[in-house]
């Protein structure tokens, strides 16, 4: 039913090289940091989470590296590899979650390295564990009938497996609900036709591919009860940063009356930042003037390639995470769910 995006070997990391995706299901290894940041950089793995798993893994394999080194260098090692895995993409918090997770796990241990390598690998367990208790939670949301739109792609392939709201959404369908999603492809790297497509078909949901521009037509012509997407960092007052795209498709699920849920772990909430704080990654003009690296546009037109959108916290309804339904208000509930206030 569910995928498994990535692995650690001891001395290595496997990963499904989502750039083959869905022509073929490769699977790559990586053996140095500076092929993790290239896997981050290249998005050959994606998805807030799955981006902290494999930061983590990448300090892991930098740790493995320090054996038979004083405790002082390899922490000296592991801080330095910290900050050029921070600047591989700036948006998703969980990378800077995670890494901040596994360093100071080093920091407190008489053997970093070790406490670096067993801290990672916990949680890339802990990621699988924590997206089921999601999907159980929330596909209580979803009725036996439902039309559903889904953006992006948040199953397996964005996490270590389950997925955020696609896990959720195929989760349903496995517990024998009638669903039918629609989905988006996701210009420009196409994450919704390549990835969610293919995920979809694995698992035998009902479901629809639809363009980026067709989202008001569809939801208002075909029955969509309910949407779902994925968050790469919520702020405290449920500010929500997700892939570009999604504040458009909240706009009009407001104005049509259609409830907009983010599915999203707590590992991607911030609690410490404001709206206009956050950085939105820019991409190179590539991804948008060509397609698989046929060009679309003429040489020389300038192309603006956010990776990212802001969608204000009056345009979501609830948000799922393992701890539960967060409903509004969300500046007093997000601190008290998450914070533990």
């Amino acid at each position: 039913m569910f995928l498994r995006s990535i692995e650690w070997l001891g001395d290595r990391v496997k990963i499904i090289d989502q750039t083959a995706l869905p022509h073929e299901l490769r699977y790559r290894e990586l053996r140095t940091l500076d092929e993790v940041v290239e896997a981050i950089k290249a998005m050959r793995v994606r998805g807030a989470p799955l981006i902290g798993v494999t930061a983590a893994l990448g300090l892991a394999l930098v740790a493995t590296g320090c054996r038979g080194m004083d405790r002082g260098e390899v922490l000296a090692r592991l801080r330095e590899a910290a900050e050029e895995l921070r600047r591989a993409r700036p948006t998703a918090v969980n990378l800077s979650w995670a890494v901040e997770r596994v360093l100071a796990a080093a920091e407190r241990a008489d053997d970093p390295a070790g406490a670096a390598v067993r801290e990672a690998v916990a949680m890339m367990e802990e990621d699988v564990r924590v997206n089921m208790e999601m999907a159980r939670v929330g596909q209580e949301l979803i009725e036996d009938g439902d039309v559903i739109l889904t953006h992006c792609n948040t199953g397996s392939l964005a996490t270590v497996s389950v997925g955020t709201a696609l896990g959720l959404i195929i989760y349903a369908h496995k517990v024998g609900k009638r669903i039918h999603v629609y989905f988006t492809e996701t210009r420009p790297v196409l994450q919704g036709s390549r990835l969610t497509a293919y995920e979809l078909l694995h698992a035998g949901v009902p479901a629809t591919l639809i363009c980026d521009s067709a989202v008001g037509h569809v939801m208002r012509t075909k029955g969509v009860k309910k949407v779902f997407v994925g968050a790469d960092r919520v702020l405290a007052d449920g500010t929500t940063y997700n892939k570009i795209g999604t504040y458009q498709i909240a706009v009009l699920a407001k104005e049509l009356g259609i409830p907009f849920y983010v599915v999203a772990p707590t590992s991607s909430f911030d609690l410490s930042r404001r709206p206009g704080d956050v950085v939105i990654e820019e991409r190179p003009d590539e991804e948008v003037t060509t397609i698989s690296g046929v060009r679309i546009a003429p040489e020389g037109v300038k192309a603006y390639n956010p990776a990212f959108d802001e969608t204000p916290p009056e345009y979501i309804t609830a948000f799922v995470t393992e701890r539960g339904i967060i409903r509004p208000p969300f500046e007093k509930n997000i601190p008290r769910v998450v914070g533990g206030g």
